[in-house]
């Protein structure tokens, strides 16, 4: 291998190391906002708030490390596939990392407002799913393992669920107009945790797009997934 290549593998080693940092960040910060809407505290949600520039600056950092090594390098094949695909889950990071803060907004927003225990239960089951959901898109492509990315689906199923079922949740709480607006509020937050869960299977199928050179929406069932021997999923 020339001195060229090798110097151009460490960059993208280094890519990589950058983005599953940015992973780690924003799972982090997903899991101290549900921490802060649990317990209602205020100086939590702020801290998660305040956190918000540094997941901007990873963002940044790994876009610029990526576009650099597409304009220096150009790069082909299946390492034109990794810096295409790390481009796209650093944006899916980001918006991961933008739920976070708007959960923490709003758990500052309803300060002082009557709550039900049932919704905020709710709502921290769909975090946590979220956030291994987001942990294991990643395991999958730090691992290069399809069958992992495969899994994300059928784990956003229960997700789908919960902002499924938080609408006769917000309704039985019609009768106390302060109530009702706070679980107005929550169900903003529980489409955002949905979204975020959107944001994890996006993640997987850019693992599929870098494993199989197909990019291929999974939950659209009339297209299988291809796998590498040629099996389909």
């Amino acid at each position: 291998m020339s001195e060229t290549r090798r110097r151009f593998h460490e960059e993208l080693d280094q890519l990589e190391g950058d983005l599953l940092a940015m992973g780690r960040a924003a799972t982090g910060l997903l899991a101290r906002a549900a921490q802060a809407l649990g317990s209602g505290d205020a100086d939590l949600a702020d801290s998660v708030i305040q956190a918000d520039d540094d997941i901007d600056e990873r963002y940044i950092a790994v876009d610029r490390r990526a576009l650099d090594l597409l304009a220096l390098q150009t790069p082909v094949a299946t390492d034109l596939r990794l810096v295409i695909a790390v481009l796209h889950i650093n944006l899916h990071l980001e918006r991961v990392g933008d739920t976070a803060v708007n959960t923490a907004t709003v758990v500052k927003a309803t300060q002082g407002m009557p709550t039900r225990r049932a919704i905020v239960d709710r709502l921290l089951e769909m975090a946590a799913v979220v956030g291994e959901m987001v942990r294991v898109a990643l395991a999958a492509f730090a691992r290069r393992d399809l069958d992992l990315a495969l899994r994300l689906p059928e784990m956003d199923q229960p997700v789908d669920r919960i902002n499924r079922d938080m609408y006769p949740e917000v309704a039985a709480c019609g009768g106390d107009p302060r109530l009702l607006e706070w679980a107005l509020r929550m169900m903003a937050v529980s489409r955002q945790l949905e979204r975020a869960g959107d944001h994890a299977v996006d993640i997987a199928e850019q693992v599929a797009f870098l494993l199989t050179g197909e990019f291929q929406e999974f939950t659209d069932a009339s297209h299988p997934v291809r796998l590498p021997d040629g099996r389909t999923e």
